[in-house]
């Protein structure tokens, strides 16, 4: 299993890489389960989000008709909470066609067996019965997954919980090319040529501490060395080696990422199931104020409440839920109270939620606006960050065509 951050270490490398299926317009779902997260990491780090369109065909192969429309209005929603591409590469997958190259070239030296284990593969073909998913693309939709991470070789992938085993297999696939295409005999004197360049007390330092690491697992260790080669003035080159021999005695050509675990919240729907368009019970970033209200004040309570005098559990409402997201103490203080003791009805606990989530609609309404009447605009913000993609992707599978000697001897 990964290590498990709650926050990268201050002086990790500073990429982070992550991606959607397009599905038009978001919801607070969407938001608050990972584009919040987003938002909040681009003012740290080097962010690559991505469209995943190929991933919506792995299950969806026979609708494509509305695929373009759903790309356009999931950016749109992207940019109006607040993704910044000046600051973060927003593109779509098909346009950056490494994507496609690596993972060819990964399958070759991916067992059959790793695939068929993901936990999701059999989850997904039990709740979607009603699709034929005996393919070969939903087969291998994790190695693509897969490829997606490693082409930009990001130090992080933030994910909640239930993906955690994707990005597993992601940090297996790229040990297993570093063990077979990493081996070089000289390794070992351009690793202490390296190390020959950082002053003596670091020196023993790293030594320290990666024996730490290779000999008890210490993930505080790898953490502290990798934070130490990091801070260190040294060539690309060098940092790769002295990484590289944290984890083994050979070339880290992919480097392999860490999991950023990031809060998964419960979002409910108005039903009070998990928000989902499949389940008919959303709000959307950029609903409408009296919608809004309608929604909310139709939403599901907690069942003891029939009449205004009887007390309540906010633990058993839905609606609590969301107050756990948007209220301040004062008033989940005061939903609790109130709730508890029938000193308030379930439309007077409604009232402060529908006020909240209709000011930060406005927001991302407004924000959302200029590109939602400008597609060309959109189509701008999109190839400008498949260029940046596409440079980043190219650096990696030049290292990988290298190391699989598809690239004529010089």
């Amino acid at each position: 299993m990964p290590p498990m951050n709650s926050a990268p270490p201050a002086r990790a490398p500073a990429r982070v890489l992550s991606g959607m299926r397009p599905t038009g317009q978001l919801h607070l779902g969407n938001y608050h389960g990972a584009l919040r997260n987003w938002v909040a990491l681009q003012d740290r780090y080097e962010g690559y989000f991505f469209v995943a369109d190929w991933h919506a065909l792995t299950t969806d192969y026979e609708n494509p008709g509305l695929l373009q429309q759903h790309v356009q209005d999931m950016v749109v929603d992207w940019l109006g909470a607040g993704l910044d591409p000046e600051r973060s590469a927003i593109f779509v997958q098909s346009h950056v066609t490494g994507h496609a190259e690596l993972h060819l070239l990964l399958s070759m030296i991916t067992p059959l067996g790793w695939l068929e284990r993901v936990p999701t593969y059999k989850d997904q073909q039990a709740q979607l019965k009603e699709k034929d998913l005996a393919t070969y693309g939903f087969l291998g939709y994790p190695l693509l997954q897969s490829a997606d991470i490693l082409i930009y070789r990001p130090a992080w992938v933030p994910v909640g919980e239930d993906q955690v085993a994707h990005v597993e297999m992601t940090r297996e696939l790229a040990r297993r090319f570093n063990f077979l295409y990493g081996k070089d005999e000289q390794f070992g004197d351009k690793v202490r040529a390296a190390l020959g360049r950082i002053p003596a007390p670091e020196r023993e330092r790293y030594g320290q501490l990666r024996r730490s690491y290779q000999q008890d697992g210490s993930q505080a260790a790898l953490q502290e060395a990798r934070a130490l080669i990091a801070g260190a003035t040294l060539a690309d080159l060098d940092r790769e080696l002295l990484l590289a021999n944290l984890e083994g005695e050979h070339h880290q050509l992919l480097p392999v990422p860490d999991v950023l675990l990031t809060p998964s919240p419960k979002v409910p729907g108005l039903d009070g199931r998990k928000m989902s368009k499949s389940y008919g019970n959303t709000i959307r970033l950029t609903e409408e104020p009296e919608s809004v209200a309608r929604k909310i004040k139709g939403m599901t309570t907690d069942p003891a409440r029939v009449r205004r005098t009887d007390p309540g559990d906010p633990d058993k409402c839905p609606v609590w839920d969301l107050h756990k997201l948007y209220s301040s103490d004062e008033t989940l203080a005061w939903v609790r109270q109130g709730c508890t003791t029938a000193g308030i009805g379930c439309l007077d606990c409604k009232k402060p939620l529908i006020e909240k989530i209709s000011a930060e609609a406005a927001v991302m309404r407004e924000r959302s606006e200029p590109y939602r009447n400008n597609p060309g605009r959109v189509r701008e913000i999109l190839a400008a960050g498949a260029v940046r993609a596409n440079a980043a992707a190219e650096a990696t599978l030049d290292v990988v065509r290298r190391a699989m000697h598809l690239v004529p001897e010089a």
